[in-house]
């Protein structure tokens, strides 16, 4: 009856309408209502008779409230209903109202007839082998039994305030902002009242059905717009957001997007100034130049894998105040609460541009520059993905033992040589495989790109995609 393949690393993520019915919501409620009850014995955390759940705005959202909820209810723990509010606003709420235990349910970035859940337990989110066991609990089938009730809350005021309080700066600025008919939309107009910001928003409006495009900053066609209006407008910079509101895109004064690892560098240069020998987390995906780049100004780089439970929980253990990934997912532990959010990475952003003086540009260009591809997502059978990357690392160590390279297995393959890198990892949210390549030159570029295609050719069923 349940599509095991929704269960994934670090959330909860299927097709609304097929993978996601009411009967499915309602045992995966059931299943997380009896998961906390027994976690709540074996570690004895309190505050674990309330489970806050949040939505973002798709059209499946509020179906699937109703029917989590029920479940939950019938377990005998009690409701908090936050309504729709980004991703990290639910995070905000588990400190504010110091709980222990919620969902929030979101599609994030994929399609519109997708939907899921990241699952909080503690202060964070689950993942891994966690999602597993209530995975089995939902299969068992032995829940607990209860009669909870529901209640209401609007965390999103004291959100802002929050944000108001922590982040001031003085200088003006003009700044476009895209949040993609994304759940960021119901509070962006407000969160920047009284800041020195000259405003200007495309795509506000908040709509399940995405009209313009899919709101995803990785994607640069996504970003075409946004690129257009800072150029027409003269704005200095331009800010993109994800659907439930946990990752930032950036176009620079000129018009060029800068990526999320040029984002993290400018964050770990402001860090570091303050907080000589910082730790900063970054994932697999990231540019060699921001690992140079970040020892280079005193802090301490620490790769991890790709995923934002796996970074929050690389970041705890390393007692890093800073972490990031490629993706856009940006977390700060100074005078935050280390979960990742795009609207303070957003006002952290703005506030270190109008304080320095210099354009997006002028910082991102402090950081060593590769020549580097986006993000390359390849279509790939979900039973298939991570076999094809098992069979890359056998590759990959055999082929270049020995070689002037250093092999990275830690999530995917990732290749460094002097001169630039490639990556091929298994997505752990969408059936896709995902590639990154950079390289000091284009020719070399193209090398390590065709070290890479030249091994997933032997795969029919996978579309190579152009230069």
């Amino acid at each position: 009856m349940i599509n095991k393949d929704i269960f994934r690393e670090y959330d909860i993520r299927g097709i609304a309408d097929k993978d996601l019915t009411d009967e499915v919501v309602y045992l995966i409620g059931k299943g997380y209502g009896t998961y906390v009850q027994r976690r709540k014995a074996e570690c004895g955390i309190e505050n674990l008779s309330e489970v806050l759940i949040g939505r973002d705005v798709r059209l499946s959202s509020e179906r699937i409230r109703n029917a989590l909820i029920a479940g939950i209810t019938s377990t005998g723990l009690d409701v908090i209903d936050l309504g729709i509010i980004p991703t990290p606003v639910f995070y905000f709420s588990l400190f504010h109202y110091d709980k222990n235990a919620g969902m929030q349910i979101t599609g994030s970035h994929n399609e519109k007839e997708y939907n899921g859940f990241k699952i909080g337990f503690g202060k964070t989110t689950i993942y891994g082998e966690e999602i597993q066991k209530l995975r089995r609990l939902v299969e068992e089938g032995k829940f607990k039994q209860g009669e909870g009730k529901v209640s209401s809350r609007n965390p999103i005021p004291d959100y802002i305030g929050t944000l108001k309080e922590r982040i001031k700066f003085k200088n003006s600025l003009k700044v476009v902002f895209d949040p993609g008919n994304g759940t960021v939309g119901i509070l962006l107009e407000e969160l920047l009242r009284d800041y020195p910001i000259e405003p200007a928003f495309i795509n506000l409006e908040p709509d399940g059905n995405f009209p313009v495009h899919l709101p995803d900053p990785t994607v640069d066609r996504y970003m075409n717009d946004l690129k257009s209006l800072v150029s027409e407008l003269d704005a200095d910079l331009g800010i993109g957001y994800d659907g439930d509101g946990d990752r930032i895109g950036a176009v620079a004064e000129d018009g060029e997007i800068v990526r999320g690892d040029k984002l993290l560098g400018i964050f770990a240069r402001d860090l570091i100034k303050r907080v000589p020998k910082a730790k900063v987390v970054f994932d697999v995906k990231c540019s060699k130049g921001l690992k140079e780049y970040i020892t280079q100004i005193g802090g301490v780089p620490i790769m991890w894998k790709t995923g934002h439970s796996l970074v929050k929980a690389k970041m705890k253990e390393e007692g890093a105040l800073l972490a990031g990934e490629m993706s856009g997912h940006m977390f700060f532990g100074e005078n935050y609460f280390g979960y990742d959010d795009a609207l303070y990475a957003s006002l952290k952003l703005l506030q270190i541009v109008s304080e320095t003086g210099k354009g997006l540009r002028e910082l991102a260009s402090e950081i060593p520059h590769y020549i580097s591809t986006p993000e390359i997502r390849i279509e790939c059978p979900e039973a298939e993905k991570f076999e094809i990357v098992a069979e890359a690392k056998a590759y990959f160590f055999k082929k270049l033992a020995g070689r002037k390279c250093e092999i990275i297995d830690i999530d995917g393959v990732r290749v460094e040589w002097e001169d630039g890198f490639g990556l091929l990892r298994a997505s752990n949210t969408q059936p896709i495989l995902v590639l990154r390549f950079e390289g000091k030159t284009e020719k070399r570029l193209e090398e390590i790109r065709e070290i890479f295609l030249s091994f997933l050719s032997k795969y029919s069923y996978i579309k190579i995609p152009a230069s």
